[in-house]
């Protein structure tokens, strides 16, 4: 069922993010020497094995104490306190990436008996980057590795996107963004037999679409109804087939609306596509390209895309320069965005509240442990890329960006003023932490927390 969603938007105290995560490569600058063995082949032999098993399993120990929420530890870090933290986390990181297990070691037990899962942001971030560090000391092979890296049920994951999607602007924004461009690309064509194609790369849940289908219903009269198909790429059967459950059912509400939808496994070709005559076809790119595992992966998308000859493109995507090859670089960087994150979500819902447990654990959290248990020659590594990058290869493959309406951005802020309004977080703040910009000349708008972006969306046309 698809519900119309109210986000909060509270703020953190004023605190200088730079201050706080940029300690930088100071702490290892120290380290350029060349390491004397990899992790890797370290871990391979016995004896490293044996002592790093027998060190995980006193540190999940620790571990689960800090899960059983101890009320004694709940609430915020003391001033000052939150900035160690974050140095013990990169001195820690440190260690890790130069396989120092002693060191390692020792500081993932301060830091497990310091952070607990309800207390502040900074000690919930925390815990799950000392949980990722943890299972880098460990191959895949091992059953402790297993245990910290277990992953959520599809019924979880469900439920913490939808939490986030409801609680947060961070999903409407990029859906509504891109759903505006796309309403604005059909009705510029006139000879397209009011017939409008959308190919989802990757439709997931599709909560991106009930808001398009009521924009176009409005549109639409009894006599003169608009035709909406959705081809959907997805990861299972079983999710397609809820998908399009969800969407039809919606859908009915709207009698002046034909719709259909098309559900393909990814992988599958275009060739498959249903299309109709005159209708416009609109290309969806919606955090899509950043799952795929290679740069050639990409381009073959791209080309796909070009080959469709679609009225617009739509290109969504998480900010940010995540390099598999660099361990450090990509702590780095993953750091600062979902420390972002989680600042965010003291702005949405109350510390105790079950709803943001569930998004910090089954969401943001299984993503940050899975981001810093890549190896540089994982193929299955995200890639974040920030939208200069993103903007170079649309280009390279015969894609000219698209200024966006001025629409775009009076909805976007909108958005932004419907939850600071209804958000009981919010006291008495005229705006919450979230930022709207345009970039690139108008041909791109950004969802920001404060000064860090989080995620951009662009509109794109053939060549």
């Amino acid at each position: 069922m698809f519900l119309t969603f109210c986000v909060y938007i509270p703020q953190m105290e004023d605190t200088d993010e730079e201050e706080l995560l940029d300690l930088s490569l100071a702490i290892v600058t120290d380290s350029r020497v060349e390491k004397k063995r990899k992790r890797r082949e370290a871990l391979d032999s016995s004896s490293s094995y044996e002592g790093c098993e027998g060190l995980i399993f006193e540190l999940l120990q620790m571990r689960e104490q800090m899960l059983k929420l101890d009320q004694k530890r709940k609430g915020v870090v003391e001033d000052g306190k939150g900035l160690n933290l974050i140095h013990l986390l990169l001195i820690t990181a440190t260690s890790v990436d130069e396989n120092n297990l002693s060191a390692a070691g020792e500081n993932l037990r301060e830091l497990y008996q310091t952070v607990c899962l309800n207390g502040d942001s900074v000690q919930r971030v925390v815990a799950y980057f000392a949980d990722g560090l943890a299972a880098k000391l460990l191959t895949r092979k091992s059953p402790f590795y297993d245990m910290i890296m277990k992953e959520p049920t599809p019924e979880e994951e469900f439920l913490a996107y939808t939490d986030l999607y409801r609680i947060s602007p961070y999903y409407q924004f990029g859906h509504f963004t891109a759903n505006q461009a796309i309403i604005e690309a059909f009705e510029e064509e006139d000879k397209n037999n009011r017939a409008l194609h959308v190919v989802d790369f990757d439709v997931s849940y599709g909560f991106q679409w009930p808001s398009l289908i009521q924009s176009l219903s409005e549109k639409a009269t009894s006599g003169n109804r608009i035709s909406l198909r959705i081809t959907g790429f997805g990861r299972s059967l079983e999710e397609l087939q809820e998908t399009e459950t969800r969407l039809i059912s919606f859908s009915k509400a709207f009698r002046n609306l034909v719709f259909e939808f098309q559900g393909l496994l990814h992988g599958s070709k275009l060739t498959n596509l249903r299309k109709k005559k005159n209708e416009t076809v609109a290309a969806n790119l919606v955090f899509h390209l950043k799952t795929l595992t290679s740069f050639l992966e990409i381009s073959e998308t791209l080309k796909s895309v070009h080959s469709l000859n679609p009225s617009i493109v739509i290109l969504v995507e998480q900010e940010g320069s995540r390099s598999v090859r660099s361990f450090l670089s990509r702590f780095m960087e993953s750091l600062h965005y979902f420390a972002a994150m989680y600042d965010s979500l003291d702005d949405c819902l109350p510390l105790e509240s079950p709803e943001r447990l569930s998004i910090e654990k089954n969401h943001l959290g299984k993503e940050i442990k899975n981001i810093l248990n890549y190896d540089k020659d994982d193929t299955n590594c995200p890639r974040y890329e920030k939208m200069e990058t993103w903007k170079g290869r649309m280009e390279s493959h015969g894609f000219t960006g698209v200024k966006l309406s001025s629409k775009s951005m009076i909805q976007a802020k909108l958005l932004l003023k419907i939850r600071s309004h209804y958000c009981p977080h919010q006291f008495d703040r005229e705006s919450g932490g979230f930022r709207v910009f345009e970039r690139d000349d108008e041909k791109a708008i950004s969802l920001g927390w404060q000064d860090r972006c989080l995620i951009t969306a662009s509109a794109w046309h053939c060549i």
